[in-house]
Protein backbone atom coordinates (compact mmCIF):
# COMPACT_ATOMS: atom_id res chain seq x y z
CA UNK A 1 0.00 0.00 0.00
CA UNK A 2 2.82 2.70 1.16
CA UNK A 3 4.79 1.57 -2.40
CA UNK A 4 1.55 2.67 -4.02
CA UNK A 5 1.26 5.93 -2.51
CA UNK A 6 4.68 7.01 -3.62
CA UNK A 7 3.83 6.33 -6.95
CA UNK A 8 0.35 8.04 -7.10
CA UNK A 9 2.29 11.14 -5.28
CA UNK A 10 4.98 10.75 -7.90
CA UNK A 11 2.46 10.88 -10.81
CA UNK A 12 1.39 13.86 -9.36
CA UNK A 13 4.54 15.69 -8.93
CA UNK A 14 5.68 14.81 -12.69
CA UNK A 15 2.10 16.33 -13.57
CA UNK A 16 2.67 19.46 -11.71
CA UNK A 17 6.16 19.67 -13.35
CA UNK A 18 5.16 19.33 -16.76
CA UNK A 19 2.30 22.43 -16.34
CA UNK A 20 4.62 24.70 -14.91
CA UNK A 21 3.69 23.87 -11.55
CA UNK A 22 7.34 24.32 -9.33
CA UNK A 23 5.63 23.00 -6.24
CA UNK A 24 3.89 19.66 -4.29
CA UNK A 25 0.49 19.85 -3.46
CA UNK A 26 -0.02 21.29 -0.18
CA UNK A 27 -1.54 18.29 1.68
CA UNK A 28 0.97 15.59 0.39
CA UNK A 29 1.90 14.84 3.42
CA UNK A 30 -0.83 14.36 5.03
CA UNK A 31 -1.44 11.20 2.93
CA UNK A 32 -1.26 8.60 5.00
CA UNK A 33 -2.71 4.97 5.30
CA UNK A 34 -5.32 6.11 8.02
CA UNK A 35 -6.53 9.22 6.35
CA UNK A 36 -6.53 12.90 7.99
CA UNK A 37 -8.90 15.89 7.60
CA UNK A 38 -7.70 18.94 5.90
CA UNK A 39 -8.43 21.98 8.03
CA UNK A 40 -8.88 24.14 4.97
CA UNK A 41 -10.84 21.75 2.73
CA UNK A 42 -12.34 19.54 5.29
CA UNK A 43 -11.93 16.91 2.78
CA UNK A 44 -11.08 13.37 4.39
CA UNK A 45 -8.65 10.82 2.55
CA UNK A 46 -7.90 7.68 2.45
CA UNK A 47 -5.17 5.80 0.63
CA UNK A 48 -6.80 1.87 -0.13
CA UNK A 49 -7.63 0.09 -3.25
CA UNK A 50 -9.48 1.49 -5.69
CA UNK A 51 -10.79 1.11 -9.41
CA UNK A 52 -8.84 4.38 -10.31
CA UNK A 53 -6.09 6.18 -8.47
CA UNK A 54 -8.88 9.40 -7.71
CA UNK A 55 -11.38 8.88 -4.98
CA UNK A 56 -14.99 9.47 -6.25
CA UNK A 57 -17.53 11.31 -4.40
CA UNK A 58 -19.50 8.70 -3.93
CA UNK A 59 -16.62 6.49 -2.37
CA UNK A 60 -16.60 9.46 0.08
CA UNK A 61 -19.92 9.28 0.65
CA UNK A 62 -19.58 5.36 1.38
CA UNK A 63 -16.79 6.66 3.85
CA UNK A 64 -18.34 8.85 5.94
CA UNK A 65 -21.64 6.62 5.90
CA UNK A 66 -19.54 3.25 7.50
CA UNK A 67 -17.63 5.37 10.45
CA UNK A 68 -21.24 6.77 11.04
CA UNK A 69 -22.67 3.40 11.04
CA UNK A 70 -19.54 1.99 12.73
CA UNK A 71 -20.15 4.77 15.52
CA UNK A 72 -23.70 4.22 15.90
CA UNK A 73 -23.07 0.47 16.09
CA UNK A 74 -20.72 1.15 19.16
CA UNK A 75 -22.84 3.52 20.95
CA UNK A 76 -25.40 1.20 20.96
CA UNK A 77 -23.78 -1.46 22.20
CA UNK A 78 -22.62 0.52 25.00
CA UNK A 79 -26.00 1.57 25.71
CA UNK A 80 -27.26 -2.15 25.76
CA UNK A 81 -24.08 -3.23 28.26
CA UNK A 82 -25.43 -0.15 30.27
CA UNK A 83 -29.17 -1.24 30.41
CA UNK A 84 -28.62 -4.82 31.13
CA UNK A 85 -26.08 -3.87 34.06
CA UNK A 86 -28.45 -1.21 35.09
CA UNK A 87 -31.62 -3.97 35.05
CA UNK A 88 -29.31 -6.31 36.75
CA UNK A 89 -28.43 -4.26 39.58
CA UNK A 90 -32.13 -2.82 39.79
CA UNK A 91 -33.49 -6.36 40.35
CA UNK A 92 -30.72 -7.40 43.07
CA UNK A 93 -31.85 -4.43 44.62
CA UNK A 94 -35.22 -4.74 44.09
CA UNK A 95 -35.00 -7.94 46.30
CA UNK A 96 -33.28 -6.33 49.11
CA UNK A 97 -29.90 -7.32 48.12
CA UNK A 98 -28.51 -4.01 47.73
CA UNK A 99 -24.63 -4.56 48.35
CA UNK A 100 -25.13 -6.77 45.29
CA UNK A 101 -26.52 -4.33 43.20
CA UNK A 102 -23.83 -1.97 44.38
CA UNK A 103 -21.10 -3.91 43.40
CA UNK A 104 -22.30 -4.32 39.93
CA UNK A 105 -22.49 -0.32 39.34
CA UNK A 106 -19.18 -0.12 41.05
CA UNK A 107 -17.12 2.20 39.58
CA UNK A 108 -19.16 3.12 37.30
CA UNK A 109 -19.89 7.13 39.36
CA UNK A 110 -18.84 9.32 36.39
CA UNK A 111 -21.93 7.86 33.93
CA UNK A 112 -25.48 9.65 34.85
CA UNK A 113 -27.86 7.06 35.28
CA UNK A 114 -25.10 4.41 37.15
CA UNK A 115 -25.20 7.70 39.46
CA UNK A 116 -28.56 7.87 40.03
CA UNK A 117 -29.13 4.25 40.31
CA UNK A 118 -26.15 4.14 42.90
CA UNK A 119 -28.17 6.79 45.03
CA UNK A 120 -31.10 5.38 44.46
CA UNK A 121 -30.18 2.10 45.90
CA UNK A 122 -28.25 3.41 48.97
CA UNK A 123 -31.03 5.76 49.79
CA UNK A 124 -33.48 2.28 50.27
CA UNK A 125 -30.15 0.23 51.95
CA UNK A 126 -30.49 3.03 54.39
CA UNK A 127 -34.33 2.75 54.95
CA UNK A 128 -33.54 -1.07 56.15
CA UNK A 129 -34.39 -2.19 59.63
CA UNK A 130 -33.62 -5.28 61.13
CA UNK A 131 -35.87 -8.12 61.64
CA UNK A 132 -35.28 -11.15 64.80
CA UNK A 133 -36.42 -14.56 64.36
CA UNK A 134 -39.03 -14.13 66.59
CA UNK A 135 -40.78 -11.84 64.43
CA UNK A 136 -40.88 -14.07 60.99
CA UNK A 137 -43.76 -16.19 60.63
CA UNK A 138 -44.23 -19.16 58.64
CA UNK A 139 -46.81 -20.43 56.58
CA UNK A 140 -47.72 -23.89 54.75
CA UNK A 141 -49.39 -25.23 51.70
CA UNK A 142 -50.04 -29.47 50.80
CA UNK A 143 -50.65 -30.31 46.88
CA UNK A 144 -52.84 -27.95 45.37
CA UNK A 145 -56.00 -28.40 43.71
CA UNK A 146 -56.27 -27.82 40.04
CA UNK A 147 -59.80 -29.01 38.93
CA UNK A 148 -61.83 -28.95 42.40
CA UNK A 149 -64.96 -30.69 40.76
CA UNK A 150 -62.38 -33.75 40.38
CA UNK A 151 -61.01 -33.39 44.22
CA UNK A 152 -64.20 -32.73 46.01
CA UNK A 153 -66.43 -35.44 43.64
CA UNK A 154 -67.57 -36.99 46.73
CA UNK A 155 -65.16 -40.08 47.13
CA UNK A 156 -63.58 -41.69 50.45
CA UNK A 157 -61.00 -38.95 49.97
CA UNK A 158 -63.22 -35.69 49.35
CA UNK A 159 -63.07 -35.26 52.97
CA UNK A 160 -59.22 -35.19 53.08
CA UNK A 161 -58.74 -32.83 51.07
CA UNK A 162 -61.49 -30.23 51.85
CA UNK A 163 -59.61 -30.49 55.06
CA UNK A 164 -55.95 -29.68 54.23
CA UNK A 165 -55.73 -29.03 50.84
CA UNK A 166 -56.19 -25.36 48.77
CA UNK A 167 -57.00 -24.69 45.33
CA UNK A 168 -54.97 -23.05 43.11
CA UNK A 169 -57.51 -20.17 42.79
CA UNK A 170 -57.38 -19.67 46.31
CA UNK A 171 -53.56 -19.67 46.40
CA UNK A 172 -53.13 -17.34 44.09
CA UNK A 173 -55.94 -14.95 45.87
CA UNK A 174 -53.50 -15.68 49.50
CA UNK A 175 -50.21 -14.72 47.60
CA UNK A 176 -51.61 -11.74 46.06
CA UNK A 177 -52.73 -10.72 49.55
CA UNK A 178 -49.21 -11.28 51.10
CA UNK A 179 -47.71 -9.59 48.51
CA UNK A 180 -49.82 -6.46 48.98
CA UNK A 181 -49.94 -6.41 52.67
CA UNK A 182 -45.79 -6.32 52.34
CA UNK A 183 -44.81 -9.54 53.02
CA UNK A 184 -41.53 -10.88 51.76
CA UNK A 185 -40.15 -14.69 51.33
CA UNK A 186 -36.93 -15.45 53.14
CA UNK A 187 -35.14 -18.41 54.18
CA UNK A 188 -34.56 -20.34 57.72
CA UNK A 189 -31.12 -19.43 57.22
CA UNK A 190 -31.73 -15.65 56.70
CA UNK A 191 -33.37 -16.14 60.44
CA UNK A 192 -30.48 -18.04 61.82
CA UNK A 193 -27.46 -19.43 60.92
CA UNK A 194 -24.30 -21.33 62.47
CA UNK A 195 -21.08 -19.13 63.83
CA UNK A 196 -18.02 -20.32 63.42
CA UNK A 197 -18.02 -22.21 66.92
CA UNK A 198 -21.30 -24.26 65.45
CA UNK A 199 -23.83 -22.20 67.50
CA UNK A 200 -27.06 -20.80 66.28
CA UNK A 201 -27.45 -17.03 65.91
CA UNK A 202 -29.46 -14.80 64.25
CA UNK A 203 -28.86 -14.13 60.59
CA UNK A 204 -29.77 -10.85 59.03
CA UNK A 205 -32.60 -10.07 57.34
CA UNK A 206 -32.68 -5.98 56.37
CA UNK A 207 -36.01 -5.03 54.81
CA UNK A 208 -37.35 -1.52 54.21
CA UNK A 209 -40.97 0.35 55.71
CA UNK A 210 -43.73 -1.82 54.81
CA UNK A 211 -41.92 -4.71 54.05
CA UNK A 212 -42.16 -7.42 56.58
CA UNK A 213 -40.60 -11.33 56.36
CA UNK A 214 -42.04 -14.95 56.42
CA UNK A 215 -41.24 -18.66 54.96
CA UNK A 216 -42.93 -20.81 52.95
CA UNK A 217 -43.08 -24.57 52.33
CA UNK A 218 -45.32 -27.36 51.06
CA UNK A 219 -45.56 -30.64 52.03
CA UNK A 220 -46.00 -34.26 50.43
CA UNK A 221 -44.77 -33.16 47.43
CA UNK A 222 -44.35 -36.22 46.33
CA UNK A 223 -47.89 -36.93 44.40
CA UNK A 224 -48.83 -40.10 45.92
CA UNK A 225 -50.25 -42.87 43.65
CA UNK A 226 -54.00 -42.42 45.64
CA UNK A 227 -54.32 -38.85 44.16
CA UNK A 228 -54.20 -39.79 40.82
CA UNK A 229 -57.41 -38.76 38.40
CA UNK A 230 -57.99 -36.06 41.58
CA UNK A 231 -57.56 -32.87 39.77
CA UNK A 232 -54.23 -32.32 41.09
CA UNK A 233 -50.51 -32.53 39.08
CA UNK A 234 -48.75 -35.59 38.74
CA UNK A 235 -44.99 -34.80 38.91
CA UNK A 236 -42.53 -31.86 38.38
CA UNK A 237 -40.55 -31.88 35.52
CA UNK A 238 -38.21 -29.16 33.76
CA UNK A 239 -39.22 -27.37 30.46
CA UNK A 240 -37.49 -26.97 27.51
CA UNK A 241 -36.61 -23.63 29.00
CA UNK A 242 -35.14 -25.03 32.30
CA UNK A 243 -37.61 -23.94 34.03
CA UNK A 244 -39.67 -26.05 36.36
CA UNK A 245 -42.81 -26.71 35.73
CA UNK A 246 -46.03 -29.11 36.45
CA UNK A 247 -47.31 -32.02 34.55
CA UNK A 248 -51.13 -32.46 34.56
CA UNK A 249 -53.04 -35.62 33.40
CA UNK A 250 -55.81 -34.59 31.49
CA UNK A 251 -59.25 -36.58 31.98
CA UNK A 252 -58.47 -37.74 27.68
CA UNK A 253 -55.01 -39.16 29.68
CA UNK A 254 -52.87 -36.16 27.56
CA UNK A 255 -50.55 -34.39 29.61
CA UNK A 256 -50.21 -30.86 29.87
CA UNK A 257 -47.36 -28.82 31.51
CA UNK A 258 -47.72 -25.83 33.23
CA UNK A 259 -48.23 -23.87 36.36
CA UNK A 260 -50.03 -26.12 38.42
CA UNK A 261 -48.68 -26.42 41.50
CA UNK A 262 -46.94 -24.28 44.25
CA UNK A 263 -43.50 -23.95 42.85
CA UNK A 264 -44.32 -23.23 39.11
CA UNK A 265 -46.91 -20.47 40.80
CA UNK A 266 -44.20 -18.92 42.95
CA UNK A 267 -41.47 -19.01 40.20
CA UNK A 268 -43.77 -17.26 37.99
CA UNK A 269 -45.30 -14.82 40.91
CA UNK A 270 -41.40 -13.53 41.63
CA UNK A 271 -40.47 -12.87 37.99
CA UNK A 272 -42.97 -10.50 37.91
CA UNK A 273 -42.41 -9.22 41.19
CA UNK A 274 -38.89 -9.97 42.55
CA UNK A 275 -39.53 -7.64 45.56
CA UNK A 276 -41.50 -10.94 47.15
CA UNK A 277 -38.41 -12.40 47.03
CA UNK A 278 -35.84 -11.86 50.17
CA UNK A 279 -32.50 -12.11 47.79
CA UNK A 280 -33.65 -14.77 45.96
CA UNK A 281 -35.02 -16.92 48.47
CA UNK A 282 -38.29 -18.98 47.85
CA UNK A 283 -39.70 -22.27 49.66
CA UNK A 284 -39.23 -25.27 51.43
CA UNK A 285 -40.60 -28.15 50.07
CA UNK A 286 -41.08 -31.11 52.73
CA UNK A 287 -40.45 -34.47 51.03
CA UNK A 288 -41.20 -38.03 52.46
CA UNK A 289 -40.01 -40.62 50.13
CA UNK A 290 -41.58 -44.00 50.61
CA UNK A 291 -43.63 -43.59 46.94
CA UNK A 292 -40.74 -41.31 45.89
CA UNK A 293 -40.21 -37.42 45.36
CA UNK A 294 -41.61 -34.86 42.60
CA UNK A 295 -43.62 -37.34 41.30
CA UNK A 296 -40.94 -39.70 40.44
CA UNK A 297 -40.71 -43.25 41.92
CA UNK A 298 -37.47 -43.18 43.43
CA UNK A 299 -38.08 -45.25 46.53
CA UNK A 300 -36.00 -48.53 47.01
CA UNK A 301 -39.34 -50.32 46.77
CA UNK A 302 -39.66 -49.77 42.98
CA UNK A 303 -36.20 -51.26 42.53
CA UNK A 304 -36.27 -54.15 44.20
CA UNK A 305 -40.09 -54.88 43.29
CA UNK A 306 -40.13 -55.92 46.99
CA UNK A 307 -42.87 -55.15 49.91
CA UNK A 308 -45.07 -53.21 47.43
CA UNK A 309 -48.62 -52.26 48.30
CA UNK A 310 -51.59 -52.74 46.08
CA UNK A 311 -51.27 -48.91 44.47
CA UNK A 312 -47.40 -49.66 43.95
CA UNK A 313 -48.04 -53.13 42.12
CA UNK A 314 -50.65 -50.88 39.56
CA UNK A 315 -48.64 -48.55 38.79
CA UNK A 316 -45.31 -50.78 37.97
CA UNK A 317 -47.77 -52.77 35.92
CA UNK A 318 -49.13 -49.83 34.28
CA UNK A 319 -45.60 -48.95 33.16
CA UNK A 320 -43.84 -52.10 32.24
CA UNK A 321 -40.76 -49.42 30.74
CA UNK A 322 -40.40 -47.91 34.26
CA UNK A 323 -36.68 -47.51 34.99
CA UNK A 324 -35.29 -46.97 38.28
CA UNK A 325 -31.85 -45.48 38.01
CA UNK A 326 -34.16 -42.96 34.98
CA UNK A 327 -36.33 -41.87 37.79
CA UNK A 328 -33.63 -41.42 40.10
CA UNK A 329 -32.06 -39.14 37.49
CA UNK A 330 -35.17 -37.23 36.34
CA UNK A 331 -35.90 -36.63 40.05
CA UNK A 332 -32.71 -35.66 40.53
CA UNK A 333 -32.71 -33.01 37.67
CA UNK A 334 -35.90 -31.56 38.57
CA UNK A 335 -34.36 -30.75 42.54
CA UNK A 336 -31.40 -29.19 41.25
CA UNK A 337 -32.77 -26.72 39.14
CA UNK A 338 -35.17 -25.66 42.10
CA UNK A 339 -32.03 -25.03 44.37
CA UNK A 340 -30.86 -22.80 41.71
CA UNK A 341 -33.73 -20.75 41.86
CA UNK A 342 -33.84 -20.43 45.29
CA UNK A 343 -35.91 -23.63 46.57
CA UNK A 344 -34.69 -25.71 49.37
CA UNK A 345 -35.85 -29.63 51.02
CA UNK A 346 -36.36 -30.69 54.14
CA UNK A 347 -37.23 -34.30 55.40
CA UNK A 348 -40.65 -34.83 56.29
CA UNK A 349 -39.95 -38.09 57.41
CA UNK A 350 -39.45 -40.90 54.97
CA UNK A 351 -43.20 -42.27 55.88
CA UNK A 352 -44.89 -39.52 56.83
CA UNK A 353 -44.50 -40.90 60.51
CA UNK A 354 -45.44 -39.04 64.05
CA UNK A 355 -41.99 -38.71 65.60
CA UNK A 356 -43.99 -37.90 69.08
CA UNK A 357 -45.64 -40.96 69.42
CA UNK A 358 -42.88 -43.36 67.64
CA UNK A 359 -40.11 -45.18 69.67
CA UNK A 360 -36.53 -44.24 68.98
CA UNK A 361 -35.90 -47.29 66.94
CA UNK A 362 -38.48 -46.54 64.30
CA UNK A 363 -37.34 -42.34 64.14
CA UNK A 364 -33.63 -44.67 63.37
CA UNK A 365 -34.87 -46.46 60.54
CA UNK A 366 -37.22 -44.25 59.16
CA UNK A 367 -34.06 -41.30 59.28
CA UNK A 368 -32.12 -43.99 57.71
CA UNK A 369 -34.35 -44.59 54.65
CA UNK A 370 -34.78 -40.67 54.12
CA UNK A 371 -30.88 -40.70 53.82
CA UNK A 372 -30.52 -43.62 51.40
CA UNK A 373 -33.48 -42.73 49.30
CA UNK A 374 -34.51 -39.34 49.35
CA UNK A 375 -31.13 -37.04 50.14
CA UNK A 376 -29.05 -38.28 47.26
CA UNK A 377 -31.85 -36.67 45.21
CA UNK A 378 -31.88 -33.16 46.76
CA UNK A 379 -28.67 -32.93 48.14
CA UNK A 380 -28.75 -33.46 51.34
CA UNK A 381 -30.74 -31.37 54.03
CA UNK A 382 -30.37 -29.49 57.18
CA UNK A 383 -34.01 -29.34 57.79
CA UNK A 384 -36.98 -31.52 59.06
CA UNK A 385 -40.40 -30.47 58.93
CA UNK A 386 -42.67 -33.18 61.12
CA UNK A 387 -45.51 -34.77 59.77
CA UNK A 388 -49.14 -34.79 61.51
CA UNK A 389 -47.23 -31.35 62.40
CA UNK A 390 -45.93 -33.15 65.53
CA UNK A 391 -42.91 -31.94 67.92
CA UNK A 392 -40.28 -34.23 70.16
CA UNK A 393 -41.05 -31.76 72.87
CA UNK A 394 -44.17 -29.25 74.36
CA UNK A 395 -42.82 -25.46 74.81
CA UNK A 396 -39.63 -26.33 76.46
CA UNK A 397 -36.41 -26.65 74.71
CA UNK A 398 -35.34 -29.78 72.79
CA UNK A 399 -33.74 -32.82 74.86
CA UNK A 400 -33.42 -36.44 74.92
CA UNK A 401 -32.30 -39.27 72.80
CA UNK A 402 -34.87 -38.20 69.62
CA UNK A 403 -33.87 -35.15 69.49
CA UNK A 404 -29.84 -36.28 70.15
CA UNK A 405 -29.94 -38.84 67.43
CA UNK A 406 -31.75 -36.24 64.78
CA UNK A 407 -29.49 -33.60 65.69
CA UNK A 408 -26.14 -36.19 65.31
CA UNK A 409 -27.67 -36.53 61.50
CA UNK A 410 -27.43 -32.88 60.66
CA UNK A 411 -30.65 -31.51 61.38
CA UNK A 412 -30.68 -27.88 62.68
CA UNK A 413 -33.84 -26.64 61.73
CA UNK A 414 -37.27 -28.13 63.39
CA UNK A 415 -40.48 -27.02 62.41
CA UNK A 416 -43.94 -27.95 63.42
CA UNK A 417 -47.87 -27.18 62.64
CA UNK A 418 -48.83 -24.18 65.32
CA UNK A 419 -52.08 -21.61 64.88
CA UNK A 420 -49.95 -19.07 66.10
CA UNK A 421 -48.75 -15.98 63.60
CA UNK A 422 -45.75 -16.56 65.53
CA UNK A 423 -43.91 -19.23 67.35
CA UNK A 424 -39.96 -19.69 67.11
CA UNK A 425 -37.33 -21.16 69.75
CA UNK A 426 -33.86 -19.97 69.30
CA UNK A 427 -31.61 -22.02 70.75
CA UNK A 428 -27.75 -22.67 70.83
CA UNK A 429 -27.50 -25.63 68.81
CA UNK A 430 -31.22 -25.22 66.67
CA UNK A 431 -34.02 -22.92 65.22
CA UNK A 432 -37.62 -24.20 66.27
CA UNK A 433 -40.13 -22.77 63.86
CA UNK A 434 -44.08 -23.14 64.15
CA UNK A 435 -45.73 -23.03 61.00
CA UNK A 436 -49.58 -21.84 59.81
CA UNK A 437 -51.97 -23.87 57.86
CA UNK A 438 -53.74 -22.11 54.99
CA UNK A 439 -56.57 -24.27 53.79
CA UNK A 440 -59.68 -25.62 53.90
CA UNK A 441 -60.36 -26.07 57.58
CA UNK A 442 -58.44 -22.86 58.17
CA UNK A 443 -60.09 -20.85 56.40
CA UNK A 444 -63.74 -22.32 57.49
CA UNK A 445 -62.92 -22.54 61.22
CA UNK A 446 -60.77 -20.20 62.17
CA UNK A 447 -60.75 -17.26 59.58
CA UNK A 448 -59.08 -14.61 62.36
CA UNK A 449 -56.05 -16.64 62.65
CA UNK A 450 -55.08 -15.50 59.23
CA UNK A 451 -56.66 -11.99 58.74
CA UNK A 452 -53.39 -10.50 59.37
CA UNK A 453 -52.71 -12.60 55.55
CA UNK A 454 -55.63 -12.41 54.25
CA UNK A 455 -59.69 -12.06 53.95
CA UNK A 456 -60.46 -16.02 54.33
CA UNK A 457 -64.47 -14.74 53.08
CA UNK A 458 -62.91 -13.25 49.90
CA UNK A 459 -60.27 -16.04 49.57
CA UNK A 460 -62.75 -18.98 49.55
CA UNK A 461 -63.37 -20.89 46.64
CA UNK A 462 -66.68 -21.07 46.12
CA UNK A 463 -66.38 -24.83 44.69
CA UNK A 464 -65.15 -26.04 47.99
CA UNK A 465 -68.37 -28.13 49.97
CA UNK A 466 -69.61 -27.07 52.79
CA UNK A 467 -69.55 -27.14 55.79
CA UNK A 468 -65.84 -28.49 55.72
CA UNK A 469 -65.52 -31.58 57.66
CA UNK A 470 -64.17 -31.43 61.28
CA UNK A 471 -60.96 -33.15 62.26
Amino acid sequence: MKKRMILVISALCLGAVLSGCRHIMPFEEDLTTSGTTSSNTGIVFKSRPRDSEEMSGNAVAEDFAQEEKSAESSAAEEKETVDETLQQAQRLAAMYDYDGALELLKGQAENAEYADAIAEIEESKASCTAWTPEQVTHVFYHTLIKDPALAFDGDSDTAGYNQVMTTIEEFQKITQSMYEKGFVMVTLEDMAVKDENGNMVPGEIMLPPGKQPFVLSQDDVSYYHYMDGDGMASRLVVDENGQVKAEYVEADGSVSVGDYDMVPLIDAFVEEHPDFSYRGAKGILALTGYEGVLGYRTDGVYQTRQELDELQCAYLDSHLDFNWDEEVAKATEVAEAMKKNGWAFASHTWGHINVGESSLERLKTDTEKWLTYVAPIVGGSNKIIFAFGADLAGAENYSGEKFDYLKSQGFDYYCNVDSSRLWVQLAPNYLRMGRRNLDGYRMYYNPELVEDLFDAKAVFDKARPTPVPEM
